[in-house]
């Protein structure tokens, strides 16, 4: 757990972040993370904000909330609409940016990302910053049935989405370097 404190100066609408906390606990309730530890996947999202909120210097509420609920109409029943009319067109609008069509194979899901990438709002490439951040961590941690090969070629791809957007923030990059440079040592990955 990270145990830094909120830099002073930043407020936060509580009620609003609140809700969406509570939103995305009922829609991924019955949501493990994948892994053999089985951790509800309400973690998950706590853990894409906390990075924000601590590597950033002002996250806005709508980043913070569009973070908890990025992969809300991925992995669940919600819908767009649903979360334009509870928490905005703004939040809604970013969560879209980084929803990934669930339709596509896998292999054009990832292809699209790193298309993609550079044409995603600011808010949309920290939240995909972060989100690959906790996905590396847990990957290396939590991941036990998940081959050596199969860790590495996940941490290359996720290399390439974040290097075409490195110039968003260096806080933010800097915690994914350290992700991917833990990941290098542990998986024994070369250069």
């Amino acid at each position: 757990m990270n145990k830094q404190i909120i830099k002073q100066g930043n407020t936060f609408n509580l009620r609003l972040i609140f809700s969406a906390l509570e939103y995305a606990a009922v829609k991924h309730q019955f949501q493990k993370r994948k892994g053999a530890a089985g951790i509800p996947y309400i973690n998950h999202l706590i853990e894409v904000g906390n990075i924000l909120i601590q590597k950033l210097e002002k996250p806005s509420d709508e980043l913070l909330v569009a973070a908890i609920l990025h992969d809300t109409i991925e992995d669940t029943d919600a819908r767009q609409e649903e979360i334009q009319k509870i928490f905005g067109r703004k939040v809604s609008n970013i969560v879209m940016e980084v929803t990934d069509n669930m339709n596509l194979p896998s292999s054009v899901r990832k292809k699209n990302q790193i298309e993609k990438a550079k044409k995603l709002s600011y808010e949309a490439r920290c939240i995909k910053i972060a989100d690959k951040t906790c996905n590396i961590r847990d990957i290396l941690f939590t991941r036990v049935s998940w081959s050596k090969k199969r860790k590495i070629k996940y941490v290359l791809w996720a290399n390439k989405v974040i290097d075409e957007i490195r110039d968003t923030d260096p806080n933010l990059i800097h915690e994914f370097d350290q992700a991917v440079k833990q990941s290098k040592e542990i998986l024994k990955m070369k250069d």
